[in-house]
């Protein structure tokens, strides 16, 4: 093997602390949701942003977002109850932000909010959303594991690039002009 083809020598690792742990997971590159739920009467509604998501399952049509048991959202979330997944754009990162930092009561004063399937707000301008009722909350370490059985979903924006979250910030997917306009 010449040194131009020679593969680096592993790092050594390290004990696992909060912080490297953080460090090295902020290397994974993940999808920008809002999830919303809310109380039985779809009164009373939360919503935050999450890049804990993931496909469970297309049979049955089942995802999973992990969501830490402290959060506010926490409480309107129970088996059978409804929950939207809404998937972010990369013009959405202002909606991003606001899901995560702004006060919960004025979180969805900005945004085209419809009332979604289950009487739980979807964000109608989403790259894609899916909206279904928690199949099961799963309690692991500091989270729950929700699995949500989807009952619907909406693509408004079928074109779009989405938003994506790397290394600590938000970034953009740069599609190729003909992925653009052929939606791979």
């Amino acid at each position: 093997m010449d040194s131009s083809t020679a593969v680096p020598a592993p790092q050594s690792p390290t004990p696992v602390d909060t912080g490297n742990l953080r460090d090295a997971l902020s290397r994974w590159a993940a999808g920008v949701t809002i999830v919303a739920a809310a109380d039985a009467n779809g009164d009373d509604r939360h919503g935050m942003t999450a890049t804990a998501f993931s496909s469970v399952s297309v049979d049955p049509p089942l995802v999973a977002v992990m969501i830490n048991r402290s959060h506010t959202i926490s409480r309107f979330l129970a088996d059978g109850t409804g929950v939207t997944v809404n998937v972010l754009a990369a013009d959405q990162r202002p909606l991003a932000d606001r899901f995560a930092f702004v006060k919960d009561e004025d979180r969805f004063l900005v945004g085209d909010w419809q009332a979604g399937p289950t009487g739980v707000p979807v964000l109608g301008d989403a790259l894609t959303w899916l909206a279904g009722r928690v199949e099961r909350l799963v309690e692991v370490g500091s989270h729950y594991v929700v699995i949500v059985a989807v009952t619907e979903v909406a693509t408004p924006r079928a074109d779009a690039a989405p938003l994506i979250y790397w290394h600590r910030d938000y970034r953009q997917l740069h599609l190729a002009s003909s992925e653009a306009e052929s939606g791979s």
